[in-house]
């Protein structure tokens, strides 16, 4: 019964260590299917699988951040990974709003700052989500005008520091991926 339980209890998710090109890691390696455990054995994940399972989520939360911020400085998702972390719908959403962006002739200059924390997470659900909000910084982050080069005033009535929120799911045989995206520009964090 014991061996049942420690492979019950280790979130049914292999993962890989390796790297994929550019130094990024590499997607999620699916796992044997799990034996069903008797229905006196709790199905809540343990404490150290939630906790790894949080870690992941922050993890590809960063990165997808990072091939936004990408995206935003060339008004394209072209060169970026943005779908390597999120799903075709939620990168639809980012493209169109590049695409717009690009037709007025617009890009993103500078860096966001980034203080993400997951407030829900469901790791027995299947599949497994979880919600990140994220208090983005956007004080170094500048629109320019790319036929002048000048810089965009941001709207006044824009915080530099806004709530943005992301909805996470697991499917298996794959990583954490963000499957909605929403910045909230005029809440302030």
């Amino acid at each position: 019964m014991l061996v049942l339980l420690a492979a019950g209890c280790g979130g049914g998710r292999g993962s890989s260590d390796a790297k994929a090109s550019g130094g990024l890691p590499s997607a999620t390696t699916a796992a044997a299917p799990e034996t069903p455990l008797p229905s006196a054995v709790p199905t809540t994940p343990a404490p150290e699988a939630a906790a790894h399972a949080e870690t992941e989520v922050l993890k590809v939360y960063r990165l997808m951040s990072a091939e936004y911020e990408k995206a935003y400085r060339a008004a394209s998702a072209e060169g970026t990974d943005l779908r390597q972390y999120m799903t075709p719908t939620a990168s639809s959403g980012v493209e169109k709003e590049l695409a717009r962006m690009k037709e007025q002739g617009a890009a993103m200059r500078g860096e966001l700052g980034h203080e993400p924390e997951v407030t829900a997470l469901a790791a027995a659900a299947q599949p497994p989500t979880a919600t990140v909000r994220d208090c983005v910084d956007a004080s170094r982050w500048q629109t320019l005008d790319t036929t002048t080069g000048w810089r965009i005033p941001r709207p006044t009535d824009r915080p530099a520091r806004y709530v943005a929120t992301a909805a996470l799911e697991h499917r298996a045989g794959e990583r954490w991926k963000v499957t909605a995206y929403t910045a909230h520009r005029a809440r302030s964090c």
